[in-house]
């Protein structure tokens, strides 16, 4: 079960020291209503209390989110280790954590949000981490829109829930921008939900089309082949804190986060082949196992029978987003 880092969850907790946790939790309810409608944080983060309101109830589920799509960027690129980081649209610095904790190594990060509320935050919060790229981290204030913010690249860059934010002309010229400013792998993680899985594929296709290998989570660089009602999205549950149940009302010590999202590198960068995707939660029963897969070449439906032993013990194993063997035609 995911959960943030303890360095993370303790800045958290010093923040909270002091305040009403009736009104962080009144706060964080209103954001997490305006979430929902796809209000730009602009509207609704507006003071200190509202920007830690925010990272308080939703700093865990997004940090699973891009957690996993970083992860799987070191499975699957061989040997890529980057120095350099642009975090666009960071939040309270959200995936700065997250790839310090995937690549110790980081070097160079640069934060970049338009909000200043954010920033403060991610600075107060960067502090005291034991990754001295994060404590040095600059925190850049600017629009997505002022990219690109020089002439040199990044080894790794994220965007993390900041396209549902955009009208839908700016996503696939915010999506280029971002590939100009990379040098190595670019991440884009999203709300898993129809609406932002469709403006994501249009991302994904004009990155293609100027240059960029797919890497995850499609074994291929075509276009998506879910059609009608369906569409490509993950899940990752995350431990729920005693203080994120209470500023949540929630009963439940975990949550699922819902997400899409791409991994796009540059050439010669690429990810190993050979292998499909699950895309949906497996069916077992005592007899059997029914998995979805994205594979290299088409959408397959694959049975696994109890009777085929070892296969039976492999495909009980698998989850939903799991990369599995290529299915035999």
């Amino acid at each position: 079960m995911a959960e943030l880092p303890e360095e993370l969850k303790l800045a958290l907790r010093a923040f909270t020291a002091g305040r009403s946790r009736r009104g962080l939790a009144e706060r964080s309810g209103h954001i997490s209503a305006q979430y929902r409608e796809r209000v730009p944080s602009a509207r609704h983060v507006a003071a200190d209390e509202d920007a830690l309101a925010y990272a308080l109830s939703r700093m865990p589920a997004t940090y699973a989110a891009v957690s996993y799509a970083l992860a799987e960027a070191r499975e699957l690129i061989g040997g890529f280790a980057p120095e350099t980081l642009l975090d666009a649209g960071a939040g309270p610095g959200t995936a700065s954590w997250a790839a310090c904790e995937i690549w110790p190594e980081l070097a160079d990060i640069t934060m970049l949000d338009h909000n200043q509320r954010f920033l403060s935050l991610a600075e107060a919060l960067a502090a005291g981490s034991s990754f001295p790229a994060l404590r040095a981290a600059r925190a850049v204030r600017g629009e997505l829109t002022a990219l690109p913010l020089s002439e040199s690249r990044y080894d790794l860059v994220t965007l993390g829930y900041a396209l549902t934010e955009l009208p839908d002309e700016r996503v696939v010229p915010l999506a280029l921008d971002l590939w100009k400013q990379t040098e190595g792998v670019l991440v884009i993680v999203e709300p898993g939900r129809p609406r932002d899985y469709q403006r994501l594929m249009q991302a994904r296709k004009a990155l293609v089309a100027a240059g960029a290998r797919i890497v995850a989570p499609c074994p291929h660089a075509d276009d998506c082949p879910l059609t009608g009602d369906d569409w490509c999205h993950f899940s990752v549950r995350l431990a729920r804190s005693r203080d994120h149940q209470t500023l949540k009302n929630a009963r439940l010590g975990y949550e699922d986060e819902k997400f899409s999202y791409i991994v796009a590198a540059r050439p010669p960068l690429a990810g190993e082949g050979g292998w499909s995707r699950v895309i949906k939660p497996p069916a077992a029963t005592k007899f059997s196992i029914d998995t979805e897969l994205c594979t290299a070449t088409r959408l397959a439906h694959q049975r696994v029978l109890k009777r085929e032993g070892e296969a039976f013990k492999k495909a009980r194993k698998l989850e939903w987003g799991d990369r599995a063997v290529e299915p035999q035609v």
